[in-house]
């Protein structure tokens, strides 16, 4: 009998039907892997380009983009004349960022910011038909809190490490959410808080993706 987790046999058949790889998402991965960088990996990136295709994306905010691995795997869905703004801190990184996008022909439609994602997006006045949250996960609801007027019907916000992430306690988000008693660390209750803020949003549908290291999807419905 195969005892193989659901998930992984999931993320096996996500990667077998992901998009191809090519020449730069491969030195992305490697890179990653040399580095101990957490990247939402090939499985679930070929995901998030397949939602930017089919809300036919116009401009993508990402809040935290590290060195563009998310932002590369969205860049070919999103329109010749569209928009895809990458944040990040770390100077260093947005620099690998500018020049991994470069090689792969999608600079032209790509914004690179410097500095705090909440901050930024405050400079924008949307809409953002996709927006990936992948920053400090104890402000993923201050995040979604920045960005949601922002985002129009038909629109999807994107969380990741909705199970795994570094401290995260995932026994301790589910004990959160059922309103128990729990000695939860600021990883585990922040996820926590950001379930629970847009699973009460009647404006959005929320469902989670068992691909990497979980991935929340919601929609805006009105």
């Amino acid at each position: 009998m195969d005892e193989t987790p659901l998930p992984e046999v999931t993320e096996q058949f996500a990667r077998t039907l992901a998009p191809a790889s090519d020449q730069v998402i491969g030195e992305m991965d490697a890179k990653a892997d040399r580095e101990g960088f957490p990247t939402v990996d090939p499985a679930v990136g070929g995901w998030l380009r397949l939602v930017t295709r089919m809300v036919d994306a116009d401009r993508v905010f990402e809040f935290g983009s590290g060195f563009g691995y998310s932002a590369y795997w969205m860049a070919p869905a999103v329109s010749a004349g569209g928009q895809i703004v990458l944040t990040e801190v770390d100077a260093d990184e947005l620099a690998e960022a500018r020049e991994f996008l470069d090689r792969g022909g999608f600079a032209d439609r790509a914004v690179f910011e410097h500095g705090d994602a909440i901050e930024t997006v405050e400079n924008y006045d949307g809409p953002f038909d996709v927006v990936l949250i992948d920053n400090e996960k104890h402000r993923y609801t201050e995040a979604f809190e920045a960005v949601r007027d922002k985002v129009p019907v038909g629109g999807a916000v994107v969380a990741d490490n909705m199970i795994e992430a570094g401290p995260l306690e995932f026994a301790d988000v589910r004990a959160l959410l059922a309103d128990e008693d729990t000695d939860a660390n600021e990883t585990s209750r922040g996820i926590a808080a950001y379930l629970e803020r847009v699973g009460d949003d009647p404006a959005f549908e929320t469902g989670l993706l068992p691909l990497g290291e979980g991935v929340a999807v919601s929609v805006r419905v009105e």
